[in-house]
């Protein structure tokens, strides 16, 4: 299989990269069996909006025979692109339902065998919220679809986020209370461009805290605990800005008092 080497999507490779796959799949034996392949998370993101500039794999529902599989690593090995570079994971997730392609938009069809539907608007939010990572991009891209659709003039609403969340999940208490926090404060305060900047930012520092722990502390970290590390890595970030602030008001406070008493002097 190809290498594991980082590499970037973009919106034009991804083109390039899924044209390449229908034709293997048309080639390897799929003329006769029509395949479909729903794009959801980054590479949803990146067809539909243009905030974002990459994403490290692509996330898709696969429905197609077992062909797919091998014009996939076909593609793969072709341009050095890494394992699992094309996936169905999401289908492992609590983000995924089995009513996404209902709520699907029509994309592209390559080789006359292979159509491609994404995920996008406020469905995509609804999936989102229902991961909620801190370390990954979820709020940010969140806040990026809202910010993008509110310059469109078209903005979302509360209300068509919580019926995208009840048509997928049937309940919106399926969302993390941290979610449901998250999209209710957004939406209520605005200012979608500026909490997006300072979003990215966070999730960037939560990434780095993440990866420092799980290089101190191998093994550790699993689907299940991941969250909870982060909201305490997180937490313990709080409190050390907090405190240098604090350290800092404190020496502010003394020169000033400082100052004064050589002013009275």
């Amino acid at each position: 299989m190809s290498s594991e080497k980082p590499i970037e999507f973009t919106r034009e490779n991804i083109d390039l990269y899924l044209k390449e796959v229908a034709r293997e799949y048309r080639k390897q034996g799929g003329r006769k069996a029509p395949a479909e392949l729903i794009l959801v998370g980054g590479a949803s993101v990146l067809i539909n909006y243009g905030f974002r500039n990459m994403t490290t794999d692509i996330d898709a529902l696969i429905q197609a025979t077992g062909v797919m599989k091998g014009a996939i690593n076909c593609v793969g090995d072709r341009y050095g692109l890494p394992n699992g570079w094309l996936n169905a994971d999401v289908m492992k997730t609590d983000s995924y339902s089995v009513k996404l392609s209902q709520f699907s938009a029509y994309y592209k069809t390559y080789s006359n065998i292979v159509t491609i539907r994404t995920v996008a608007a406020e469905y995509l939010i609804a999936m989102k919220l229902r991961s909620g990572r801190q370390y990954k991009s979820d709020l940010s891209d969140i806040l990026g679809i809202l910010a993008e659709h509110e310059k469109r003039g078209t903005p979302i609403t509360m209300e068509q986020i919580r019926r995208a969340v009840t048509d997928l999940y049937g309940d919106w208490e399926v969302l993390p209370d941290s979610s449901q926090a998250f999209i209710q404060n957004v939406t209520e305060n605005g200012h979608f461009n500026e909490l997006y900047a300072q979003t990215v930012s966070d999730e960037k520092e939560i990434g780095t805290m993440l990866v420092q722990f799980v290089q101190n502390y191998p093994n550790t970290v699993t689907e299940k605990n991941v969250t909870e590390i982060t909201d305490n890595l997180q937490k313990k970030a709080d409190r050390a800005t907090i405190l240098a602030s604090l350290r800092k008001n404190v020496k502010s406070g003394q020169t000033n008092t400082r100052t004064q008493d050589n002013h009275k002097r």
